[in-house]
């Protein structure tokens, strides 16, 4: 399980606008300053996978980020770890200079202080649903109630000024106070080196964390080679290396299934309007595979099941700029688009059991002509598999509500898809999707329409 994790927080790195190896070396970190505390080995097991897992949530609230600042996720996502938004004087500066450069004077000094008041759409709505998104995925996964609480409580502080519960001293989970000072590290170490990292230490110590986690921590670093071990080749190594022998997890059937679901989540509320879009794709997809004259062998669902639901991974590489856009993308923006495919490709392919799934999922874009991406290969190179949830992607997306258009109903978007067929989709594909649409259980999936995430509010629809 431990590989599986690891390859995936890759994708949850780049998603917070971190460089990549950003969870694993906060992981390496945090347990140093777990086993200079002498945890024992399950309270070791549940910070190891907390560790990696701390930014299960941070997808959620990249469209509040987008339309707070007007300004590009990522970048202000990684920014923000580096101020402190509480004091009016950092805050003020901080959003003068990431508000999206549209943004007048007198509208960026509105946005300071409504952070200075914490009002909806300060710090704390900016960690809530974060916090609890991820702690929740945490269990969907299988964790424990430890790594979930670890998560929840990521961004508290010492002090009780921390969010999004204000809790302070002892009330904050240990697991978590060690969460909090190995991001901080990690990115402060990134941002000036161990330099940069013993100032925060020095202004923070005793405020923003546990006196006693940053002691463990300094005499952690103190070690020889603690430095460099979060610059080499064998980073991953490592980091496997850490996981308590006696509390290894293995990864069965159920539990990948569990790991493929709970990033459809992740993926999925990147942006508002995508709301359960691999889920659903998922549905359409063996709804239709179902409807195919020979049916398909188990394992061959299990894989399509999968793909469907992790399909669009390499979305979470993409701005929400992009992603949230009312208008027209630039050539650039479109461009930006093009890239998710390929970007998925390689994240499933770091994941072992993952693996197989990668030209599956990464072909969604696929057209029969060949003009389709990212690879623009025509039909022959095309497996069927590809074909079928690239109908399943299509017939969901045309169904439900973008920033630029409202949703079509089922009709209109299966004419649509029948005007492409033979260019564009899958001629037997796409009769086998049609003969799904005639089922109940697709009654039901069509009639229940486009939903909106009820914790991520949309521009525009109340």
């Amino acid at each position: 399980m431990s590989e599986v994790v690891a390859a995936l927080t890759y994708a949850l790195d780049i998603t917070e606008g971190q460089p990549e190896g950003h969870g694993l070396r906060a992981c390496l970190i945090g347990m140093r300053v777990g086993q200079e505390l002498d945890l024992d080995d399950g309270a070791l097991s549940d910070l190891y996978y907390a560790l990696m897992l701390k930014d299960l949530g941070c997808s959620s609230n990249a469209a509040r980020v987008r339309h707070l600042f007007g300004a590009d996720d990522f970048r202000v996502k990684r920014a923000v770890k580096l101020v402190d938004l509480d004091d009016l004087g950092q805050g003020a500066r901080f959003v003068l200079a990431h508000a999206g450069t549209a943004r007048g004077v007198p509208e960026r000094l509105r946005r300071v202080l409504e952070l200075a008041f914490q009002r909806r759409s300060g710090p704390l709505a900016l960690t809530q649903v974060r916090c609890e998104r991820g702690a929740d995925i945490a269990l969907q996964m299988g964790f424990s109630q430890g790594t979930s609480a670890a998560i929840r409580a990521l961004d508290e502080r010492w002090d009780g000024r921390g969010h999004p519960y204000r809790l302070g001293g002892e009330a904050i989970p240990l697991l978590g106070r060690i969460l909090g000072l190995a991001q901080s590290v990690e990115v402060f170490y990134q941002a000036g080196g161990a330099a940069a990292v013993e100032a925060m230490l020095a202004e923070r110590d005793g405020r923003w964390f546990d006196p006693r986690v940053v002691a463990a921590f300094e005499r952690a670093s103190a070690r020889r080679g603690f430095w460099e071990t979060l610059e080499d080749d064998a980073l991953a190594r490592r980091v496997a290396a850490l996981e308590p022998a006696d509390h290894v997890l293995r990864a069965d059937p159920e539990q990948l299934e569990r790991v493929a679901e709970a990033f459809a989540r992740v993926i999925d509320a990147k942006s508002p309007w995508t709301y359960r879009h691999s889920e659903r794709v998922r549905r359409f997809a063996l709804g239709a595979a179902a409807q195919l004259d020979e049916a398909p062998a188990p394992e061959r669902l299990v894989r399509l099941s999968r793909a469907a639901l992790l399909h669009d991974i390499g979305k979470l590489g993409v701005s929400n700029l992009v992603l949230d856009k009312p208008g027209a993308l630039t050539d650039d923006e479109f461009a930006a688009i093009r890239r998710h495919p390929a970007y998925g490709e390689r994240i499933l392919s770091r994941v072992q059991p993952f693996r197989d799934l990668a030209p599956l999922a990464g072909g969604h874009h696929e057209r029969m002509d060949g003009r389709g991406y990212h690879r623009g290969v025509p039909a022959a190179s095309v497996a069927f598999d590809v074909r079928l949830l690239a109908v399943a992607d299509q017939f969901e997306a045309l169904t439900a509500d973008r920033p630029y258009r409202e949703g079509l109903s089922p009709e209109a978007a299966m004419a649509l898809l029948r005007e492409d067929a033979g260019a564009g989709v899958d001629p037997v594909a796409l009769a086998a999707l049609e003969r799904f649409l005639g089922t109940p259980e697709a009654a039901e999936l069509t009639a229940a329409g486009h939903a909106f995430d009820p914790d991520i509010p949309v521009p525009g629809k109340g």
